[in-house]
């Protein structure tokens, strides 16, 4: 998973799974996601570890399994957007309801600090901020990241956090 001379780093992907898929669990699923995301545009740059967490909002769904990965890419944002729904509707994924459970959620987190209130992708993410299964783990990627819109550095954003996260470091 190396990046060509002509891919530009810098862009996070939040990964998400709660459900078994036709792949197998929700982490095998998650690691088909990463595979699936390499081609000639794309390059993994390299992932957070997994974490654990509580549906949001909290429900009686099966917790998560949730990480970061960055990005080295040639793709425009729209491009690589469509690319990973395209990876959710082949790794099984219906979109239904919001906030359901799901066999896998790819979101364009950040864009190399690139602001885009629309048409989609609206970067950076419009919940980013608010998220601790997305925070936790883009930090141990960028511990020095800061929030595009609001400068706000990632040991702010957590520590705005609510006290009871549900956020549990799962696998490595």
């Amino acid at each position: 998973m190396t990046a060509s001379l002509s891919l530009t780093a810098g862009v996070f992907v939040g990964l998400g799974a709660n459900l078994p898929s036709e792949l197998g669990s929700p982490l095998e699923t998650l690691e088909e996601a990463l595979r699936a995301l390499v081609c000639a545009e794309v390059a993994v740059l390299r992932r957070s570890p997994w974490y654990e967490s509580e549906p949001v909002p909290k429900s009686d769904q099966p917790w998560f399994i949730n990480g970061v990965a960055e990005l080295a890419t040639s793709l425009a944002p729209s491009d690589l957007l469509a690319r990973l729904h395209r990876i959710e509707a082949d790794l099984g994924r219906v979109r239904r309801e919001r906030w359901e459970a799901r066999v896998v959620d790819l979101d364009l987190l950040d864009y190399r600090g690139m602001v885009h209130d629309g048409p989609a992708p609206v970067l950076p993410h419009p919940r980013v901020h608010e998220r601790s299964f997305v925070l936790l783990p883009l930090r141990d990627l960028a511990p020095d990241w800061c929030d595009p819109v609001s400068g706000t550095t990632i040991e702010t954003l957590i520590a705005r956090l609510p006290a009871d996260t549900g956020v549990v470091r799962a696998i490595g």
